[in-house]
């Protein structure tokens, strides 16, 4: 029970800090090593294979990172997205955001 009041809390800080508007800026390179799991949708390169499946790639680092965190804490709606980013620190959401951000 501790294990997950714990999250809940982790997931409650994160989402302040979000909302709040406060988004850590990035490291790209780590971002990049981070982001293998993200590929098979978004492409190797953050573009999607699919139409139904956004671009990531140039888009703004803060909007990227804001949209990782909303994910997480469930204020945007999708399944899929929630089961990949729940495990995220913000760290590994500003690095993903940061290295989506630096691609063309």
């Amino acid at each position: 029970m501790l294990k997950k009041s714990s999250m809940l809390l982790a997931a409650a800080v994160c989402s302040i800090s979000f909302i709040a508007g406060n988004v850590q800026a990035g490291d790209a390179e780590a971002g990049k090593s981070k982001a293998m799991a993200c590929t098979g949708c978004h492409g190797p390169k953050g573009i999607s294979f699919s139409p139904d499946i956004p671009n990531l790639a140039g888009q703004k680092e803060s909007y990227l990172a804001k949209a990782i965190g909303y994910y997480k804490t469930g204020e945007r709606k999708n399944p899929m997205m929630a089961s990949m980013v729940g495990g995220l620190s913000e760290t590994d959401m500003a690095d993903l955001a940061a290295y989506f951000s630096s691609l063309k």
